[in-house]
């Protein structure tokens, strides 16, 4: 090497190297889009002096449009696999959530929360998913039943998804960092054989399409899951008015906003599921009647005897 090389490389070495910022897209049907209306915001870390970190997509109504399309294509063979089948999934989900902890810990701390709430809600979130796994071929046990009739016949009921449940996200607060408010809702829907919408909340968008990233690793098949980021405001209506969406799960305290998207609800009769008042880090928050809240009960009939 020459002199003159070896100048040019101490020059570069202390040169300061341009970030590369990301640009978190969306992800639908198991894939990372822009969104199509080219609008985006800049995600500004809590932890860090509001100093910008992101850029965030925001979606439009026919981001919203192809997720549902998406869910719906893949809906029946969702449910039509194993409850096997999906628990090992979702057990799977936690395998790779724990590998990438500290990246989720990280992203947390970035979203408001401190240290030790982040470690917290990365640990809670990891056991809410094993939790869940472990539920998927017992909940039927719980809520299907035997019926007594007066005939020759069996009368069983027994619980079948609803279809595309489209989540509004929990408020942005200290308790409720992105990730495991998140987590508690896709979980118990998906592995009751129902395919799910989200809508991250605006101040804390970091952990969910990373989580979307920890799902296209696993077995998930795309479509089951599908992340949106965005306006809650903007795109309420259109989760609640949708026709091809069969329940809505939203944490609207609010009892405008409340009213409003039962109205909006109402014309094709979803199922509205209002979960306001839920506190993530506690127990009630994991629970097999969250699995059952996003099911519908069929009865069947069998003809025994003459």
């Amino acid at each position: 090497m020459t002199p003159k090389s070896k100048a040019q490389d101490k020059s570069n070495t202390n040169k300061a190297r341009t970030r590369v910022s990301k640009t978190y897209k969306l992800f639908i049907a198991g894939k990372f889009p822009r969104t199509e209306s080219g609008r985006y915001y800049a995600f500004t870390a809590q932890s860090a002096g509001s100093s910008f970190k992101a850029n965030i997509c925001t979606s439009s109504r026919k981001d919203f449009r192809n997720a549902v399309v998406a869910a719906r294509s893949v809906q029946k063979s969702w449910a039509a696999a194993s409850a096997c089948l999906r628990g090992q999934i979702l057990y799977r989900l936690a395998e790779i959530l724990e590998d990438r902890r500290d990246q989720f810990i990280g992203e947390l701390i970035l979203q408001g929360a401190s240290i030790k709430h982040a470690n917290k809600e990365v640990d809670a979130s990891i056991d809410r998913l094993v939790y869940y796994a472990g539920w998927s071929d017992k909940y039927q046990q719980i809520f299907s039943n035997v019926n007594p009739v007066s005939s020759s016949h069996f009368n069983f009921s027994i619980l079948e998804p609803t279809g595309v449940v489209a989540i509004l996200p929990p408020a942005a607060e200290e308790n409720q960092c992105g990730l495991l408010g998140m987590i508690s809702n896709i979980a118990p829907a998906i592995v009751g054989g129902n395919t799910c919408v989200f809508l991250t909340n605006e101040k804390q968008p970091l952990t969910a399409i990373s989580f979307a990233e920890v799902i296209q690793a696993s077995d998930v098949p795309g479509g089951v899951v599908n992340i949106l980021t965005g306006s809650n405001v903007e795109l309420m209506a259109l989760f609640a008015s949708h026709k091809d969406v069969n329940s809505l799960v939203h944490m609207e305290k609010s009892l405008e906003d409340n009213k409003k998207i039962q109205e909006l609800a109402s014309e094709n009769l979803k199922r509205v599921i209002c979960r306001s008042e839920m506190r993530w880090h506690e127990n009630i928050a994991e629970s097999p009647y969250m699995i059952e809240e996003t099911q519908e009960v069929k009865t069947t009939w069998h003809p025994i005897g003459n």
